[in-house]
């Protein structure tokens, strides 16, 4: 058995889709997957697809603007194998994203 503090430890978000931002280093040889959810607005409910990439069983978003970034990147760099991607600002409205490689 474990204790409550292991098993906190442990937890991981089931239901909620992380963004590619929030890892450190992504492989551009992990497998894309389509990903749909429901959701509710005034009382109409709409049906969401996304890109996500799974790690460990947890979805990770991947922004339009990180693909459009990472494929300049990769007409400049054909032999580009990692990348990780910084996020700045809060809402819809106003998060930019910029993809860095990482060279190693």
């Amino acid at each position: 058995m474990a204790t409550i503090g292991e098993a906190v430890d442990n937890y991981k978000p089931s239901t909620k889709t992380m963004n590619i931002a929030d890892l450190n280093k992504v492989s551009i040889d992990l497998q894309v997957e389509i990903d749909s959810f429901e959701f509710t607005k005034d009382g109409e409910t709409k049906t969401v697809e996304q890109e996500v990439i799974i790690i460990d069983d947890v979805k990770y978003r991947i922004p339009v603007t990180v693909k459009q970034q990472l494929k300049i990147l990769m007409e400049d760099s054909p032999d580009l194998k990692f990348f990780k991607v910084k996020k700045s600002g809060t809402g819809k409205d106003d998060t930019r994203y910029q993809v860095i490689p990482i060279l190693n």
